[in-house]
């Protein structure tokens, strides 16, 4: 059933594009004296919409991480079926969902101070995990995702009602500038761009591969890029990048031999929580969009964690 309350954002529905000027802050939390960054990287954070974190996870952990997403990539078979979805060509796994609902480990890394406490504090007030999964680049075969803001699609078929919503990236492998890395247009969280056409029913079984519905169109990609330029930062494994649920982003194909790997978390306020669908006609399955949730995130130290 469809959205029928109050839509702030109408997307898929008009015959033509439009610009809605975004109705929340970037970062909720009006006191920053007690913030886990320092006040230029909030502030950084709240006029470009994404900010990259160094060294973040130490290299012991990363590899940690890396052993665990490398073996889950080896043996699909292992896990839900559901959740590995493989590049559209290639037939290699392009990304597997839910790694915290189906790895002790990844579920203690979203529940890490260092991910999920910057999380309460941007969003000011308790979360919970949206969406997770690992992403695989492939070398050589690598495939392009082109420009969409992640909230339109989690607005659209999900039901998440306001921007009020995070990612955190894990970056589990180097990343190079020629390697197909997430390119960011810094200040295009500030602006929702409602797009043209009716969302397919099942829509998510393509668009997970190639999206092809609920994205920008060309003339507002332009001018978004126009006013904010475009930033492609290629940070080294350990590293974090944080994005604002509508900042506009894509990546391009990789044709050279290195991988990226990383693992990606979206954090959602718990007040937050997805209603129906605004512009599908039933919501995508749970491993995509996760609705059965006993509550929000239960904290640990890092001492239960940190193996550096």
């Amino acid at each position: 059933m469809q959205q029928v309350g109050k839509d702030l954002y109408q997307t898929r529905l008009a015959g033509s594009p439009q610009r809605i000027a975004r109705q929340e802050p970037v970062v909720h939390n009006g006191d920053w004296s007690g913030a886990p960054l320092n006040r230029d990287a909030l502030a950084a954070f709240e006029r470009d919409g994404f900010l990259v974190l160094e060294n973040v996870f130490s290299p012991r952990e990363v590899e940690q991480m890396r052993s665990t997403a490398e073996a889950m990539r080896a043996h699909p078979a292992s896990l839900a079926r559901e959740t590995v979805i493989s590049e559209p060509d290639a037939g290699a796994v392009r990304s597997v969902f839910a790694p915290h609902r189906q790895s002790d480990e990844f579920d203690l890394i979203s529940r890490d101070p260092r991910l999920a406490g910057l999380a309460r504090f941007i969003l000011d007030d308790e979360v919970y995990i949206h969406q997770s999964r690992l992403n695989y680049k492939p070398a050589f075969t690598g495939k392009e995702f082109y420009w969409h803001s992640d909230f339109e699609t989690w607005h659209a078929e999900d039901g998440m009602p306001r921007m009020r919503a995070l990612s955190m990236s894990v970056m589990l492998t180097d990343n190079h500038p020629q390697a197909g890395p997430v390119m960011f247009v810094p200040g295009s969280q500030k602006q929702f761009i409602a797009c043209v056409g009716e969302t397919p029913d099942e829509n998510y079984k393509s668009s997970l591969k190639r999206q092809r519905t609920g994205i920008p169109d060309r003339a507002s990609i332009s001018a978004m890029v126009e006013a904010g330029g475009i930033e492609a930062p290629a940070p080294k494994a350990g590293s974090v990048v944080i994005f604002d649920c509508n900042t506009l982003h894509a990546s391009s194909g990789n044709i050279t031999p290195f991988e990226r790997m990383n693992a990606f978390f979206v954090f959602n306020a718990w007040s937050n929580r997805l209603e129906q669908p605004f512009s599908a006609s039933r919501p995508r399955p749970e491993h995509i969009a996760h609705r059965r949730v006993d509550g929000p995130l239960r904290p640990i130290t890092r001492g239960q964690w940190d193996i550096s």
